[in-house]
């Protein structure tokens, strides 16, 4: 429900928000997660997409479902998003559209304070083969030129990316080299779980979190998006020992913002005493990430200014310790 999410993400203290970009049968760009509509939409309540119905190869997998890829914007718009998961809140589902990158876009843009976006050039491969825009253009051309209209530009922490801060993000390594032609915004190389490969060259894991691929990667990304159990690996729910994997990124230069935090007690893990500051503090300040994607803003935000009046008190005890130090001197 990305309406109603992002607005409560910003109203929550969200320095970015995050969005999946995905295309209609007529080359809009939209904002949805999944390939398929099935999960997280009413398209099965709709008789009339009955037939629509496709299996397609994607990623290597025949997947069966409602592709968005063969409705147009008008038709996705007739559908409502529900909640994907039985655990959350239900209230919402059937009242919000599908919503377009442009419309995306707008929420940040209307916020009263700056808020940067962070959106996925996602299933890139997937979406060219079966979306054709004109004078040969590709899914990422779009992608990008949907970001120059509304004043997206400049690299990592220069001027103009401060006032309209952006990270293109993609789990598809040629996307990045190829958008790194069209736009000198930061981008971050989201990698998978260790037993899936890239879409578009099918590398392994390990070898795209090698020394050498870093090296060549940094070359037109800021940083990389690990699945966070990639980074410390899990077993029965527990934590094992934290991979290098943080370390290594670093000493190339790139940041690391792993994904995704979660408050719910069968996504945290049992290190963690069911508690979401644990884990935000436990790879903040041991594993040393440095940034981290959440589907929930308030807990994350709760948890800094905690961190941050923590932190002032201790400053402030200090100092007057240390005035009483100096007066007993003196005395």
């Amino acid at each position: 429900m990305p309406w109603l999410s992002h607005h409560r993400a910003i109203e929550e203290g969200a320095d970015f928000i995050e969005t999946d970009i995905l295309s209609s049968k007529d080359g809009v760009l939209i904002c949805f997660h999944d390939v398929t509509l099935d999960a997280t939409t009413d398209i099965y309540q709709h008789k009339e997409f009955a037939k629509r119905k496709r299996t397609y190869e994607v990623q290597g997998v025949n997947t069966t479902g409602f592709f968005p890829v063969d409705f147009t914007l008008k038709e996705l718009k007739s559908l409502r998003v529900r909640q994907r998961y039985s655990f959350r809140d239900q209230q919402y589902n059937g009242k919000f559209t599908i919503i377009t990158f442009e419309e995306y876009i707008s929420i940040a843009l209307d916020a009263t304070r700056v808020v940067g976006i962070y959106p996925e050039i996602k299933n890139p491969v997937f979406i060219n083969q079966h979306v054709k825009w004109p004078n040969g253009k590709r899914f990422e051309d779009k992608f990008v030129e949907t970001l120059k209209k509304y004043g997206y530009k400049g690299s990592y922490l220069s001027k103009e990316w401060l006032a309209q801060p952006a990270f293109i993000q993609s789990f598809a390594p040629t996307s990045l080299v190829y958008v790194s032609n069209l736009t000198d915004l930061p981008k971050i190389f989201l990698i998978d779980d260790v037993t899936v490969p890239t879409q578009d060259t099918n590398q392994s894991y390990w070898e795209i979190t090698s020394d050498s691929y870093f090296d060549y990667i940094k070359k037109y990304v800021v940083g990389i998006g690990p699945w966070k159990d990639t980074v410390v690996p899990v077993e029965n729910n527990y934590l094992q020992t934290p991979t290098d994997l943080v370390a290594r990124a670093h000493s190339h230069d790139l940041q690391v913002h792993p994904y995704t935090y979660r408050n719910e007690n069968q996504f945290l893990h049992l290190n963690f005493n069911q508690d979401p500051y644990e884990e935000y503090d436990y790879w903040i300040n041991k594993i040393g990430v440095d940034a981290l994607f959440t589907d929930f803003t308030g807990s994350l935000h709760n948890y800094q200014e905690w961190r941050s009046l923590s932190s002032n008190d201790s400053d402030d005890r200090a100092s007057k310790l240390l005035h009483k130090i100096a007066e007993m001197i003196n005395s």
